[in-house]
């Protein structure tokens, strides 16, 4: 049993860190504001969690399970809400490109 939580620890591992390289490289590769946003949140947070569960997989102890698990919470509450501040700091400012929105509920304000 300890041979397969091992090989889905690294499976886990290597699949969050090329999720992790895919948002850095997004960060640094997207045109504009709300994409990098887009990039800088999604695959990160998923990429995190791949990480986490990797080593949670592999260490196998409860106080390190809770201490990665409080690591996790905390990057699903900040995540969106730093996500959420970027795109709205970037509307305010006008650093973005109004042809990419599908809909702009801000406009009438």
């Amino acid at each position: 049993m300890t041979d397969v939580a091992d090989w889905l620890g690294a499976v886990s591992l290597v699949a969050g860190a090329l999720l992790s390289l895919a948002a850095a490289v997004g960060v640094l590769r997207f045109p504009d504001t709300l994409s990098r946003m887009h990039a800088a949140t999604k695959p990160q947070v998923l990429g995190v969690l791949l990480l986490l569960l990797g080593l949670v997989l592999r260490l196998r102890t409860l106080s390190d399970l809770g201490m990665v698990a409080l690591v996790g919470v905390f990057q699903l509450a900040t995540a969106p809400v730093a996500a959420q501040m970027i795109g709205r700091a970037a509307y305010r400012t006008g650093r973005f490109d109004p042809g990419l929105l599908d809909a702009d509920e801000l406009a009438d304000r």
